[in-house]
């Protein structure tokens, strides 16, 4: 690497103003249209997927008024099980000796594997009171996820947060809030990947190879992506300070957390092969 003193502006930053607009005393974010936009897209999506009976093995396996009612029941798990992930995983100590802090999402933010656990949750109650057959849930869902993981991200870039490791790549950034140097733009790797990559990497599989008539597979693609896309961002990505690096100057929390979800995607892709192999 050239000389730390030299990595100045390589690439400037955009000061996007966090704050989109304001009514009345209301401030609105960038954060916030990003999860609307998201989880309205991947509503979109999802009803695309529902009414298109070539992609399904029989009849899908919810209508469309009951994809509407979950779309409450998703947006309260993302948001509930996304804070709450954040300080169990990540600001505990803080909002242990501050409880107020929990409530203070400008402070910390939301976890993706929090908010992956409250969906996943909200996902395995409202398929049991509706009778839908829980994978093929799991499976629009997961088909939809990386929608909003594209827009989670670039709120993050433009909210100039998670940003990199320190870098002199041509694209390099220099983050106002982390100090002179420039670092990878991390957040625009994630978005590449666990948005755009893995959206297309689904599509094919269901559009293309008909992954949806095999319940679970949708699924355990998506979750063996996202794991190995998050496995290599975090090799670019700045710990969270509190936090830093937990073992050897290279394991992060983010790391470790996605391990255990590539074991459980591996596993669901076994199951759902094995599955259509017993039904052929």
């Amino acid at each position: 690497m050239t000389n730390i003193a030299q990595l100045f502006a390589i690439m400037p930053y955009p000061e996007i103003d966090p704050i989109a607009f304001s009514v009345g005393p209301v401030d609105v974010h960038w954060y916030g249209i990003a999860y609307v936009v998201g989880i309205m897209l991947g509503w979109f999506y999802a009803r695309r997927l529902i009414e298109t009976p070539r992609l399904w093995a029989g009849e899908a396996p919810m209508s469309r008024v009951q994809l509407d009612d979950f779309l409450v029941w998703a947006a309260v798990g993302i948001i509930l099980g996304g804070r709450i992930g954040y300080i169990l995983f990540y600001d505990f100590p803080n909002v242990a000796a501050e409880p107020l802090r929990a409530i203070q999402i400008w402070n910390g933010g939301m976890s993706f594997h929090g908010g992956f656990a409250g969906t996943t949750l909200a996902m395995l109650l409202f398929a049991r009171r509706h009778r839908i057959p829980v994978w093929s849930l799991f499976d629009i869902v997961a088909a939809v996820v990386p929608i909003g993981l594209f827009f989670g991200r670039i709120a993050n870039f433009v909210n100039g947060e998670l940003w990199g490791r320190l870098s002199d790549a041509p694209w390099a950034v220099v983050f106002p809030q982390a100090g002179p140097f420039a670092r990878h733009p991390s957040q625009l790797y994630e978005a590449g990947l666990e948005g755009i990559v893995l959206l297309a990497v689904l599509a094919l599989a269901i559009w293309r190879f008909g992954a949806l008539k095999r319940p679970g597979l949708v699924t355990g693609l998506f979750v063996c992506g996202y794991a190995l896309s998050r496995i290599t961002v975090e090799f670019f990505r700045e710990p969270d300070a509190q936090l830093g690096y937990l073992y050897g100057g290279w394991l992060t929390m983010g790391m470790l957390l996605s391990l255990p979800m590539l074991a459980v995607g591996v596993w669901a892709i076994v199951r759902a092969r094995a599955a259509a192999s017993k039904n052929a």
